[in-house]
């Protein structure tokens, strides 16, 4: 009798098992991290619309010749978000001393997550004692539909 090496069907199976479970995790945590950078990009975006809008406006009293249109161009920034949807700045109409960023067309977990993070600077946050998010808006529309408006001002 000849003696045989080599792999069995039922090792290959083993490995091939193996592998799709660290290939399932790998995408998973690929996923996260990219749902965190997207965040962090918001982020980042919103910080450099608040300076650049204020320092455009410093030698106003409020923000009421804010325009939306133009704006983005002012600051030398598009109005696309990284979820596909848009920023909006505009004028608070109930203060003309206060500007609001919309982020437009975000999922319900993204929109959320918006709305319980701290935006240091907002209007809500700071009269909070910065125990409040500052930011405001509905989660509860169809994912790619929801809006946050956070103010900012005096």
């Amino acid at each position: 009798m000849k003696q045989e090496s080599g792999r069995s069907m039922i090792e290959m199976m083993g490995v091939l098992a193996i592998m799709g479970v660290i290939t399932v995790g790998a995408i998973a945590a690929i996923s996260s991290a990219m749902n965190m950078q997207k965040r962090n990009e918001v982020n980042d975006e919103v910080l450099q619309m608040v300076t650049q809008v204020r320092q455009m406006f410093t030698e106003y009293d409020d923000y009421s010749n804010i325009n939306n249109a133009t704006i983005f161009g002012a600051i030398g920034m598009t109005n696309q978000n990284p979820y596909g949807g848009t920023y909006e700045i505009s004028v608070n109409p109930s203060n003309a001393r206060q500007f609001v960023i919309s982020i437009n067309g975000l999922s319900k977990s993204d929109c959320e997550y918006f709305i319980t993070k701290g935006w240091d600077g907002s209007v809500g946050y700071e009269m909070s004692g910065r125990t409040q998010s500052g930011a405001s808006g509905s989660c509860d529309k169809d994912n790619g539909e929801n809006v946050v408006q956070i103010t900012y001002g005096e």
